[in-house]
């Protein structure tokens, strides 16, 4: 488990962690959520003990990071692809890491086939693209079969393929029982990914929820298809609800849950052949959230005046 508590961070007067508390558990994926400036690197470097925490604390498997005599065993983490001795090889590069925590040279050549990087395992890596590069970097963080891993970032640079093989990597890692925090600013891809979301805002905490508690709270509208459509659509008025016909003929239903519109239209034996709850999607939540804590907002273009 990673356990944020009272994290404060401060540079001069500037303050970039504000008393953050959270903690990451087992057996999910954590998206970690802010818009830039936010707090989000800053917080993950304390994590790593990369930066000391001006009060507070941060922990992993209950002890700071810095404390652990092989940390690679208890967590493994990609801060920064690019962070890395540009003239080793791949394989030299995770067998210097491997050496620093007792690791075999076996292991370096299972996670480089894991990562689809073996047959360039002699290539040097000031050759590799920013993808090559991440993948390496989620190497090095498997390198240890650690229980705790964290991730900033890491679809930068990749392609379709390697986004899905990544998310397919990071779903099967917490299936196993593992911490999994990972932070980025593709929200249709966090939302396939993520099972928890830690939200932050200018350094602050503003969510903290599961996916689906999440959805919930930005729900909309309820999407009704009916045999009757009038005469249900009278049944959910008298029953206080807010009603909008689609241009299909559909329902637009504000006010009563998909259960009591389900039990409602039962009662009165109308026959229903679509009943769904629409939710803002995570990017929609996500901007509502936050939309007090961007730090540098632009104008659209109607709004700047110009076409």
């Amino acid at each position: 488990m990673i356990h944020v508590s009272n994290l404060t961070m401060r540079y001069g007067r500037t303050l970039a962690v504000d008393d953050l508390t959270f903690e990451v558990g087992p057996g999910l994926v954590t998206g970690f959520l802010g818009p830039n400036g936010a707090g989000k690197s800053t917080t993950m470097r304390a994590i790593l003990g990369l930066e000391a925490p001006t009060s507070g604390r941060a922990l992993v498997a209950g002890r700071p990071y810095t404390s652990l005599r092989r940390p690679l065993h208890t967590m493994g983490a990609l801060l920064d692809a690019g962070a890395v001795h540009a003239g080793r090889t791949a394989a030299a590069h995770l067998a210097c890491l491997a050496r620093a925590n007792g690791i075999g040279g076996r292991r370096v050549t299972a996670v480089l086939e894991q990562v689809g990087l073996a047959e360039v395992r002699n290539k040097r890596i000031a050759g590799f693209s920013l993808g090559m590069r991440q993948r390496l970097g989620i190497a090095a963080a498997l390198l240890g079969d650690p229980g705790v891993l964290m991730f900033d970032e890491p679809l930068n640079g990749l392609d379709p393929e390697g986004i899905r093989w990544i998310r397919d990597l990071l779903r099967s890692l917490a299936a196993e029982g593992r911490t999994v925090l990972l932070s980025s600013h593709l929200m249709n891809e966090m939302a396939l990914t993520a099972d928890h979301v830690v939200v932050i805002g200018r350094g602050r905490l503003v969510a903290d929820t599961t996916m689906e508690a999440l959805a919930a709270r930005f729900r909309r509208d309820v999407l009704v298809r009916a045999g009757d459509t009038a005469r249900l659509t009278g049944l959910l008025r008298a029953r206080g609800a807010a009603v909008t016909v689609q241009d299909d003929g559909a329902l637009a239903v504000r006010g009563l849950g998909a259960a009591e519109i389900g039990l409602l239209a039962l009662g009165d034996g109308i026959a229903l052949s679509e009943l769904t709850p629409r939710s803002a999607s995570l990017e929609q939540a996500f901007m509502e959230l936050t939309e007090e804590s961007v730090e540098y907002g632009a104008r659209t273009a109607v709004e700047a005046g110009t076409r």
